[in-house]
């Protein structure tokens, strides 16, 4: 992972000096302002100038937009912008003072979180690496809050950079297995407490729904239980992640390009281990219990059927018409029981339909939930983590749609239209009667399939992670 160190002036010798520049700062730069519109650069969020610098170094410019719109994201995507301007060198400088105005924490740990997540790269499974920044030097102004900010950005893209890891894994070597006892072994270092169930405790657990989905595999279904537990907690949240190691779609087989990315389907699952791993570090007065149920869903002898039906841990009888629609299942039981332990909230987390994709495309997450003072809470952490989410509705006219005609539930819907409305009404009936719960459904962020765009590269994106951990450390700020 990329370091980022704190200095009080700027190495004598670096690969990249780099400087970020607002449209009203471009006069500063040392360069002749029609000179560099000539080369196109107008200092616009995250655009790029390289040139030829003193010594041998390269010079980047790298454009913050105007002034009166500067924020905590503008600086996060041009850090990320930084370092993918800078090639193929290993150390560069960078100054925080154009940037001061959004505050000295706040500004460093941007920077920070934009400097590590741009330089990521998932290399396990390539022999030639291709070369990237090591170290970045940031210059600090002078305010005493910079280093907690580089420290705060640091345990922040640690968290997203693991996350991606989880996703980038394939499903064949990432089994539900292998995915608890990595999720168990950073909690463990992180200080975490842990409880992974295996079949037998799953059974004994009536965790019905990801016995069915596992049925057609020849791996283990896993059940990772962490637990955060702050002295003197202002509040207790549940974190429920979707962890979907691969999704063949079962005997309702996916189409051969749908199922090219199916590692991805575990996303949710990631963001929730890597955000509660993360909590130690920052100390957030809030109780967190992360549950994420693992199998994969699979085509064997013994798979669910269309037509079957199972009983849920809360009695819910649920027909199971398309074994593709899995996501459900396996959070079903785990809402159950996440909401026997009375949270003040409950999130989960889910790649759960592909009609949420339909609805807002990849780069923006669906939230539909409950309760809405806990949605705007989630979508006000987004907006602070720089994550892009959108509210759907939790339309009760639709719940027709999910009743079976032998069963308590069947778990898709009736006709084609509002699928991440009518998966969500479907899990909505496993969270307890007065609990505050939103639903996230990551199915677009959590990978991309395109280049890479802000913080964001090709692959895992770890999308959730850092909204995760703004909401926690939000709710313990209100609480207070």
């Amino acid at each position: 992972m990329l370091q980022v160190k704190l200095v009080k002036k700027a190495p004598a010798k670096v690969d990249v000096s780099a400087r970020l520049v607002s449209v009203e700062g471009l006069s500063d730069t040392g360069h002749d302002k029609r000179q560099l519109a000539r080369l196109g650069f107008e200092a616009k969020t995250a655009q790029t100038l390289t040139l030829a610098g003193a010594d041998g170094a390269v010079e980047v410019l790298v454009g913050l937009g105007k002034t009166a719109e500067l924020n905590a994201d503008v600086v996060r995507r041009a850090g990320a912008a930084l370092v993918r301007a800078s090639g193929t060198n290993k150390t560069a400088s960078v100054d925080l003072t154009a940037v001061a105005s959004v505050g000295a924490a706040a500004a460093a740990q941007a920077l920070t979180e934009g400097l590590i997540l741009g330089a990521y790269r998932f290399g396990t499974y390539k022999g030639e690496q291709p070369s990237t920044l090591t170290t970045v030097s940031v210059v600090r102004t002078g305010g005493a809050d910079e280093a907690k900010g580089v420290r705060r950005g640091t345990v922040i893209a640690d968290a997203v950079c693991f996350a991606r890891d989880l996703v980038n894994e394939p499903g064949g070597s990432l089994t539900a297995t292998e995915f608890a006892n990595r999720g168990a072994a950073r909690a463990k270092a992180a200080g975490l407490k842990v409880r992974i169930l295996g079949p037998k405790e799953i059974k004994a657990a009536r965790l019905a729904g990801l016995l069915a989905v596992n049925q057609g595999s020849v791996e283990e279904p896993r059940l990772l239980e962490l637990t955060y537990s702050p002295s003197n907690p202002v509040a207790s949240v549940a974190f429920v992640g979707k962890g979907l190691t691969f999704d063949s779609g079962g005997l309702s087989l996916k189409p051969a390009e749908a199922m090219m990315s199916m590692k991805n389907d575990m996303g949710g699952g990631a963001a929730a281990i890597a955000a509660a791993c993360a909590l130690p570090g920052l100390a957030p007065r809030v109780k967190v219990t992360t549950y994420v149920p693992m199998t994969d869903n699979m085509t064997g002898g013994a798979a669910i059927r269309p037509g079957d039906i199972y009983k849920a841990r809360n009695d819910v009888t649920v027909e199971v018409l398309n074994t593709d629609a899995e996501g459900r299942l396996i959070l079903g039981d785990v809402l159950v029981m996440a909401s026997e332990a009375k949270p003040d909230a409950i999130i989960d987390l889910a790649t759960l339909t592909g009609a949420c994709l339909v609805a807002l495309g990849d780069r923006y997450a669906g939230v539909l939930g409950n309760d809405q003072p806990l949605i705007d809470h989630v979508r006000a952490a987004a907006a602070t983590a720089g994550e892009r989410v959108w509210p759907l509705p939790l339309a009760k006219e639709y719940l027709p749609l999910i009743e079976s005609n032998i069963a308590d539930v069947k778990n898709i819907a009736s006709g084609r239209w509002g699928g991440t409305i009518t998966a969500a009404l479907f899990l909505e009936k496993f969270v307890g009667e007065g609990i505050p719960w939103v639903h996230i459904d990551l199915a677009g962020p959590a990978f991309n399939e395109g280049g890479p765009w802000d913080v964001t590269p090709k692959g895992g994106t770890g999308f959730g992670v850092a909204t995760l951990i703004a909401l926690i450390e939000s709710m313990a700020a209100t609480k207070k």
